[in-house]
């Protein structure tokens, strides 16, 4: 962040107090245990060459999204992420793979079921928080991530440790969630900007994985404190988008920005905040503690959004 901008010290920024803040507190420690478990549930996962969905709804979907371009960078596969309710009918994979907190979602159960009848011979893999829920009865290969589950509707802690379980299976991946968690210790420490927590308007950009990312924390702002929030693909903000940068807006990049980007969002006005230099992950932590301070700098409720629940449940899935 511009060292310019006058900063909220952790100590007494919005985001603390909140059972949210307390439980994206926890992040480093569950992605440190994902990567002590990843041997356990390694058999499991994607396996290099094989041709992989990834799928889930909100949150998870954005996981989703950033574990498939992940996967496809470091080279092990065609990978693809969908919305449990956008899967394509008919579409062969070598494995697939759902991530579901509750293990109730329906779209989830219900593509879990069309899956297991129109291939049965396809590996069907959840990770999920809750030991006793429908979706160990749908997939033979569940990861529970209990100790990552959460009280608050926003999810946070148990998206992430799903991810870092995923990126821990990739080649470098023990490494790197282990130098992630390490970062994001500092990244819980940081202060926020005073001038980033008090903006009417955020954008997130990301390239490959990061999209994922920016997408997720968008999402945060969105859930917490009902702000404006959009995401994009770093490269193509300036197709459109940079229309909205102005004074009082904010442009928050996960990794590497595009080259004159800064220069671009200064001039409108903006307050450009850089990624570079810091895991995606560790800075999604930032992201999150950004959300959670918003909606307290609003009055509202970061652990009971409005309209929400902690899992969508549409109709008695099939099982």
């Amino acid at each position: 962040m511009s060292p310019t901008v006058p900063a909220v010290p952790p100590a007494s920024d919005p985001s603390r107090g909140s059972r949210t803040a307390a439980e994206l507190a926890t992040q480093p420690e569950c992605w440190l245990r994902a990567v002590r478990d990843h041997a356990d549930f390694a058999a499991a996962l994607p396996r290099r060459g094989e041709r992989v969905a990834v799928t889930g709804c909100g949150t998870s979907w954005f996981m989703a999204q950033a574990y498939a371009a992940l996967r496809e960078a470091a080279g092990e596969g065609n990978t693809d992420a969908f919305a449990a309710s956008e899967f394509p009918a008919g579409r062969a994979y070598d494995r697939v793979v759902a991530i579901t907190r509750s293990g109730t979602t329906t779209e989830v159960l219900d593509l879990l079921g069309a899956l297991r009848v129109a291939g049965p011979g396809t590996p069907l893999v959840a990770l999920t928080a809750d030991p006793s829920s429908p979706v160990l009865r749908s997939a033979p290969h569940v990861a529970v991530l209990d100790y990552a589950d959460e009280t608050s509707v926003v999810q946070t802690r148990f998206a992430t440790t799903a991810l870092a379980l995923l990126r821990a299976g990739l080649p470098g991946g023990e490494a790197a969630v282990t130098r992630a968690a390490g970062e994001a210790e500092a990244a819980l420490e940081k202060a926020l900007p005073e001038a980033v927590v008090e903006a009417e308007q955020w954008t997130f950009l990301g390239r490959g994985w990061c999209y994922g990312l920016a997408q997720e924390a968008a999402l945060k702002m969105r859930e917490s404190a009902g702000a404006w929030t959009e995401a994009y693909p770093s490269m193509e903000y300036r197709h459109g988008p940079v229309s909205i940068a102005a004074a009082g807006r904010v442009v928050w990049v996960f990794g590497d920005a595009p080259q004159g980007l800064d220069a671009e969002v200064r001039r409108a006005g903006a307050v450009f905040a850089p990624g570079a230099g810091i895991d995606p992950m560790a800075r999604l932590v930032l992201a999150q503690r950004l959300a959670v301070a918003v909606a307290g700098a609003r009055g509202l409720d970061a652990d009971r959004p409005r309209n929400l629940t902690r899992s969508v449940i549409l109709s008695e899935p099939t099982v």
